[in-house]
């Protein structure tokens, strides 16, 4: 009788994990399905419906990040672009700022080379 109740243990344990085993494997089938699948796709009725609208709005951002690209080109100030950076919300915006930033100190550091560097020649070897 012992025999048989820890036989009967033993399957009820397998089967607990198989269970187990196979609930997991669905849950990260589903995440993995989330994670790739664009949030837009799950509502495809109303993306079809609301498709000029969100044209529309595309369009209006990529105005008013061609405006934000030609206001950055007249700032000279890392410090200013630094505080844009801070206060801007939308990653595009975030993106040409960093990359403004970025021409600056580019920039910055040419200007600041005294002598154009030749091949094997170096400013303090000729001192």
């Amino acid at each position: 009788e012992a025999t048989l109740d820890l036989a009967e243990r033993r399957r009820i344990r397998s089967a607990i994990r198989e269970l187990q085993r196979q609930e997991l494997e669905r849950d990260e089938e589903t995440l993995a399905s989330k994670r790739f699948r664009p949030e837009r796709s799950s509502h495809r009725q109303d993306d079809k419906e609301n498709w000029p609208q969100s044209q529309h709005l595309e369009e209006e951002q990529q105005a008013a990040l061609t405006a934000l690209s030609e206001q950055l080109e007249a700032i000279t100030s890392v410090e200013e672009l630094t505080k844009l950076l801070r206060a801007a919300g939308e990653y595009e915006e975030r993106k040409l700022i960093r990359a403004a930033i970025r021409k600056l100190r580019a920039e910055e550091i040419e200007g600041e080379a005294p002598f154009p560097c030749s091949g094997r020649g170096n400013a303090l070897e000729s001192l």
